[in-house]
């Protein structure tokens, strides 16, 4: 079973993962609309119940096979990563339909153009050129497809048409867009800059290894207007041991000089960035230098994630450390993390900053965004796209709160 026996039918989503999973739902949702579908929040409400899935980390492939069983005597389709790697636990719980991204693709493409708001949400291509001895997800999307710019120019265009102020972009790895058509994802960015619109492109996560050969470009793109000062960098080790044995393919030295070098052009860059903690025998030496290059990169966010053993990779049956050895390093991380966060807010406390409102949270309460993809709460009633200046008031860790000094709608 696939999508064209979704016809004329309710239904539900839920999507788990990163926002390329995001991405797959609403095309896939913009196709079943075209077969006469309603998409419903509830499933209670729904005919049919669509799972997308994520895999990345064994706890979260145990939540989807309970998420799976539990809708098991229903109408049930699956999509994501799983199924493309994991096809036998899948209906070792159930017995579902299968959707696979190819197929959301192909027929994704055939539709016209939106004529509803689109989620904000480009996809600029499918797959990646890592070889990650710990990651399950290049095997489920395998080797890179760029999407091509005219497909992404009219998503972007659409987005903005339909007054969508944060526009973002992503894949497995944004940063390695163009390498199988021998295009650069920088010549990307300055033909989306310049489509008309009061937008900000947001960028995804980016490889170092493969930001790397694009860096001195890239130092261009994030001065032009209408790109968020923000890189999404997962280092995932401190450790030139560990960082081979991933296969990451760049050392301590090289992410280092990088993150200077963004710095050294824009004070102000937002850093995002992953450690995976436990590596099979990660020593604790080596796990000190991933908390002491944190010190020295000082991100304003830091995505923790405890090893899990992954099927079908090099690493899936090397020797874990135990559970209570990976937690105490997690906590360690997101200890030394929130103090940074902390050291990081303090500078912007008593600053008016210009800032777009990206996001209508509830009534009386808009969340905005700087220039550098900071986090501003406004205790006001404001239009999504409303530009304005800011007083940063208050460090909540994860975001400000702030006070409105003026704007223009």
């Amino acid at each position: 079973m696939g999508i064209d026996e979704i016809r004329n039918r309710q239904v539900y989503f839920e999507t788990y993962g990163c926002t390329y999973n995001s991405g797959d739902s609403d095309k896939l949702a913009r196709v079943l609309e075209s077969q006469g579908c309603t998409r419903v929040a509830s499933a209670s409400l729904a005919d049919v119940i669509v799972i997308n899935t994520c895999t990345v980390i064994a706890p979260t492939e145990r939540h989807m096979l309970r998420i799976l069983e539990k809708y098991r005597d229903r109408e049930l389709y699956v999509a994501g990563c799983m199924p493309l790697v994991q096809l036998e636990k899948i209906r070792a719980v159930c017995s579902p339909g299968v959707i696979t991204p190819q197929e959301i693709y192909r027929r994704y493409r055939e539709l016209p153009a939106p004529d509803k708001t689109p989620s904000g949400i480009v996809q600029i291509a499918q797959g990646c050129l890592g070889a990650c001895s710990y990651c399950i997800t290049r095997k489920a999307r395998g080797p890179l497809v760029s999407f091509s710019q005219e497909e992404i120019v009219s998503q972007v265009e659409a987005c903005a048409g339909a007054g969508i102020p944060e526009i973002q972009l992503t894949a497995q790895d944004v940063s390695v867009w163009g390498r199988d058509t021998g295009q650069k994802l920088p010549d990307l960015l300055v033909r989306l800059n310049q489509i008309e619109g009061n937008f900000f492109l947001r960028l995804g996560m980016m490889n170092p290894k493969t930001l790397l050969p694009i860096l001195p470009d890239m130092l261009d793109i994030f001065r032009l207007e209408k790109v968020f000062r923000f890189v999404h960098l997962p280092v995932q080790s401190g450790s030139d041991r560990i960082l081979d044995r991933m296969g990451r393919g760049y050392s301590r030295k090289e992410f280092l000089a990088m993150v200077s070098l963004l710095r050294s052009h824009f004070p102000d860059m937002n850093l995002m960035t992953d450690l995976i903690v436990g590596y099979p025998g990660e020593t604790e030496s080596e796990f000190g230098e991933s908390l002491d290059l944190l010190e020295r990169t000082r991100p304003y966010k830091v995505n923790v994630t405890r090893f899990s053993q992954r099927e079908h990779t090099p690493v899936a049956t090397a020797k874990e450390y135990p559970d209570f050895v990976k937690k105490d390093r997690s906590r360690m991380v997101l200890a030394v993390s929130e103090r940074i966060y902390h050291g990081n807010n303090a500078a912007w406390i008593g600053k008016t900053v210009p800032f777009i409102v990206t996001e209508n949270r509830k009534p009386g309460s808009v969340l905005c965004r700087t220039e550098n993809y900071l986090n501003i709460v406004l205790k006001e009633n404001l239009p999504l796209g409303y530009r304005g200046m800011a007083r940063v008031r208050e460090d909540r860790t994860y975001y400000f709160t702030g006070d409105l000094m003026s704007g223009t709608p």
